[in-house]
């Protein structure tokens, strides 16, 4: 089996789809692993360290994809690299593909079989595969250190010669595995940490991490998956209303409210901003996806009237490539290794991941099927 490492073209991608442990363990399973050549510059791993891990390092695309058997990147493949690939090649990845059904054409009828990695089944014997929730992880964590950054103040209480500072207040919008990551960075700061989700069973992790729960009834929202599923237009609506006089009593709002496919649920309206401290600070992790903040502006700090910083910066794991590349690595591994035989890659498309991974195969799309 050959296995491909290519050079991300996203502009300010800076991780790499498989490190070093990672390509010393498929050496050693028997793959042959070639890299393009600095591939793992941007995340720190240089390519001297690919090859003492076994991996051949490689300048010219076409040498690298025209006959690998599986070409792995973080996002999507650049097209230029897709017409590359031997019929019937896989690629793996963060392929987008929700939302999105002219992408997952195009990758069919260039002939590859592709799987991607926010599609793998969300259940047990999947969780090491799990690149959503490793990368989510990182995010969450990162947002506070940005609120912290911005903010004109500490996040812990203070005791001193000249007074007393009262800590932080944080509030956290969505309990998924970003914002119960940001929630317990927030406690580890020292902040009064305060968290929402429209999902019922949210509620014990958030109070286990230390941290209050705002209460607001909804019904229970929970989706497949574990995901939140999109409100009805009346409970979004009274949900706005009761975010206003609760935002403002915070000091900082991270946001991470994602619906799979979907816009991105508005939760900070632009009365919920005014109703903020002038110095408050909103970190919107769902910036990519429009945005939970009515005044996010994607990749931008914005400022509102009144003083509030609104952080819209996409893609915060690429802000940690090393770590973020490190886990990213390990589910990809998790991912392909079942799916090698005798030392040739052969997935079982009746497994449940597989099948649940795979986007495009045989010419044809894949999705939902």
């Amino acid at each position: 089996m050959i296995v491909a490492v290519s050079r991300e073209t996203a502009p300010g991608e800076r991780r790499v789809a498989l490190v070093p442990e990672t390509v010393a363990k498929l050496v050693k399973s028997g793959a042959t692993v070639r890299v393009a050549k600095g591939a793992g510059e941007r995340a720190a791993f240089p390519d001297g360290f690919y090859a003492q891990a076994g991996a051949s390092i490689v300048d010219d695309p076409a040498a690298l994809v025209s006959d690998a058997d599986v070409v792995v990147g973080v996002g999507r493949p650049d097209p230029a690299l897709l017409a590359k690939l031997k019929p019937g090649a896989a690629v793996v990845g963060f392929l987008a593909p929700l939302g999105d059904p002219a992408y997952v054409d195009a990758i069919a009828k260039s002939g590859a079989t592709a799987f991607a990695m926010e599609m793998i089944p969300r259940i047990t014997r999947a969780q090491s595969m799990d690149a959503l929730s490793s990368q989510n992880n990182i995010a969450g964590y990162k947002a506070v250190l940005i609120a912290a950054t911005y903010l004109p103040k500490f996040f812990p209480m203070l005791t001193t010669a000249a007074g007393t500072i009262p800590p932080a207040k944080v509030l956290v919008l969505g309990a998924g595995v970003s914002g119960l990551q940001a929630i317990a960075t927030a406690r580890r700061l020292g902040a009064v940490v305060t968290g929402y989700d429209v999902r019922a069973a949210a509620r014990e992790q958030v109070q286990s991490l230390g941290a209050a729960f705002l209460e607001f009834d909804v019904g229970d929202a929970e989706g497949s998956g574990g995901y939140a599923k999109e409100l009805t237009a009346e409970q979004a609506e009274a949900q706005k209303r009761f975010m206003v006089e609760n935002i403002g009593k915070n000091d900082v709002v991270i946001t991470t409210a994602l619906v799979p496919g979907k816009k991105a649920p508005v939760l900070v309206t632009d009365d919920a901003v005014a109703a903020m401290a002038p110095g408050s600070v909103i970190v919107d992790l769902a910036a990519e996806a429009g945005g939970n903040c009515t005044q996010t502006v994607r990749d931008e700090i914005a400022t509102s009237v009144n003083g509030v910083t609104i952080v819209g910066t996409t893609n915060l794991p690429s802000t940690m490539p090393y770590h973020a590349s490190q886990l990213f690595s390990r589910n990809v591994f998790a991912l392909l290794s079942p799916m090698v035989e005798d030392g040739a890659f052969a997935p079982d498309f009746d497994d449940e991941v597989v099948k649940g991974a795979c986007i495009a195969r045989d010419g044809a799309a894949k999705v939902g099927a």
